[in-house]
């Protein structure tokens, strides 16, 4: 059965802020923990394919792979995808960008599959990437009501 997860959260700031925030590539690895570098490699229309690489992990194997990101501001949605899969058989993620009081929701689904002979199994990586995602979720909402705060506080004065 191949893996799906779905992790939201709500960010107490406009939905353009959180849209622009969470959709500059290239700022990325001041967003994310676990993101060292960010490669963007061709940008056509609202598609852009980019190379991430992430902090060594706890065995000191540096991970990396090429994604596919298309946004569409109209409908707030997002759809990524790896192009290079590495384990993976297919990775395929969704942004979905709501308001709501008080804020924006910002919800991520992902479906997967894992390649038979990758190091760790669909299920495994279902609680990984759980686990991670409310870890990132927390730290890309504080993050961005900050800045709005900071905004708010210069347009004041």
């Amino acid at each position: 059965m191949p893996g799906h997860t779905e992790n939201e959260i709500t960010v107490a700031a406009p939905l353009d802020l959180v849209w622009d925030m969470t959709n500059d590539i290239e700022n990325w690895p001041g967003l994310f923990s676990e993101y060292a570098s960010v490669d963007i490699m061709e940008r056509k229309g609202s598609t852009t394919t980019f190379r991430l690489t992430m902090h060594p992990d706890d065995n000191g194997k540096v991970w990396s792979w090429v994604s596919e990101r298309t946004t569409d501001r109209k409908k707030r949605k997002v759809t990524a995808r790896r192009v290079e899969t590495g384990p993976f058989e297919h990775m395929n993620i969704r942004w979905e960008y709501t308001e709501v009081p008080g804020g924006t929701r910002m919800h991520w689904t992902q479906d997967f599959a894992m390649k038979p002979d990758a190091p760790v199994d669909d299920d495994w990586m279902t609680d990984n990437i759980n686990r991670n995602s409310k870890i990132q979720l927390e730290l890309i909402r504080d993050k961005i009501e900050q800045r709005d705060r900071e905004r708010r506080s210069a347009a004041v004065n």
